[in-house]
């Protein structure tokens, strides 16, 4: 299957709107673990950890395609330094979908809490039980979680700026417009 230089392939299009909607549903999910209490913590944590290890494993394939595949040229006029940006937020974006469900995975390890996904599938434990490491894990994964929320954020509204200001096809190829 060929694909146009200036667009993503549709493997890479479809790997990025699955993440994105994984990683929505995640933005939804967290932000509703760390609002509530019981009865309802329970069931979002139970949907917080297999989707958190499936965006770690889509995260790794979507990094060696990447690494293999490499994006469209940006616009030729496009400041070097906006250039610069987006090579360096893309690849932050790439460290925190992998950093946020190892450090959750480890902070779970070192609560002694197993990373259950379904009634017969546990992770095994990546880290040795330790309250100490489980109380800094359980604070990086906020902090990073927010960097994260920042990086999208800053992700989307370049997105914008690139579909209804500049019109310039960087969107589209992600979209998969014309």
């Amino acid at each position: 299957m060929s694909t146009r230089p200036d667009r993503f392939s549709p493997v890479a299009r479809t790997l990025h709107w699955t993440m994105a909607a994984l990683i929505l549903a995640m933005l939804f999910i967290g932000v509703g673990m760390v609002s509530t209490a019981e009865p309802l913590y329970p069931t979002l944590l139970a949907w917080h950890r297999p989707i958190g290890a499936l965006i770690l494993v889509l995260a790794l394939i979507r990094l060696g395609y990447r690494l293999h595949h490499p994006a469209p040229p940006l616009p030729a006029d496009l400041p070097a330094v906006q250039k610069l940006a987006a090579h360096g937020s893309h690849w932050l974006l790439y460290a925190t979908m992998i950093a946020m469900p190892l450090i959750g995975w480890s902070m779970q390890s070192a609560g002694g809490y197993p990373v259950r996904l379904t009634t017969w599938l546990v992770l095994p434990p990546i880290v040795p039980r330790d309250i100490l490491l489980y109380g800094f894990l359980r604070s990086a994964h906020t902090v990073v979680a927010y960097c994260f929320f920042a990086l999208i954020l800053v992700h989307l509204a370049a997105a914008l700026v690139h579909a209804l200001i500049r019109r310039d096809g960087v969107f589209e190829s992600m979209a998969g417009g014309r």
